[in-house]
């Protein structure tokens, strides 16, 4: 029930998330952005925690996120760079509970391939846009290309549920594609299409990775 209520929640929030994204409201939008990224943070402090070291490490990860949301919504320019590291140290707590959680195996170095062909070529996208950016943005997506590549190893490790396993795959590939519109929206072309397509995908992502810790064992 408390899982239900949450994703209830977190629908409702959405849609006003999105409505306040399309109309440029301010005062609506960072209060609707908070609530939603804060619950989250409460639905992986709900779950049971059958493997006490990927709950700590995942916590970890999602409180710097809801940072990093809250940053982002702010209008100063210096906060969309303290959201990078807020989301960057984030992530660094992502690659520690993957692997930690996940031995190296036979999807590890497929998946990294995968990963690190695949940010080459969103990189060398965004580098004629990203100016005196162009360090912290490529700091930023090796970072997350670990991430992705720790998601790869928990999907191939059989010793976890599959369930769990699809959970956290789904939830990392989500957000690593969150991340493509929030650069294209940042750097390229700013348009609600962006916030609408990239949103969703990356809330269902973090709650997938918070529902994931009690279904991971």
């Amino acid at each position: 029930m408390p899982n239900l209520l949450i994703i209830v929640s977190a629908v409702i929030l959405m849609a006003g998330l999105l409505n306040f994204e399309k109309n440029d409201n301010k005062n609506g939008l960072i209060p609707a952005k908070t609530a939603l990224s804060l619950l989250f943070v409460i639905a992986v402090i709900i779950q049971p925690h059958p493997f006490p070291y990927f709950y700590y490490f995942l916590l970890a990860g999602l409180i710097f996120c809801l940072a990093g949301d809250v940053l982002l919504a702010l209008p100063q320019k210096m906060m969309f760079l303290l959201g990078l590291i807020s989301f960057l140290i984030g992530h660094v707590f992502y690659v520690i509970a993957f692997f930690g959680v996940a031995g190296i195996n036979q999807w590890t170095l497929a998946g990294t391939l995968v990963a690190v062909v695949t940010s080459g070529w969103v990189y060398m996208w965004l580098r004629p846009h990203l100016g005196a950016m162009n360090g912290p943005v490529l700091l930023y997506m090796l970072v997350i290309t670990a991430m992705l590549s720790g998601a790869w190893s928990v999907l191939g490790d059989s010793r976890l549920t599959l369930t769990g396993r699809v959970m956290v795959f789904g939830g990392a590939l989500l957000f690593y594609f969150s991340d493509i519109f929030v650069a294209r929206e940042r750097f390229l072309k700013s348009e609600f299409l962006n916030r609408l397509t990239g949103l969703p995908m990356y809330y269902t992502g973090q709650f997938l990775l918070a529902f994931s810790v009690g279904m991971i064992l």
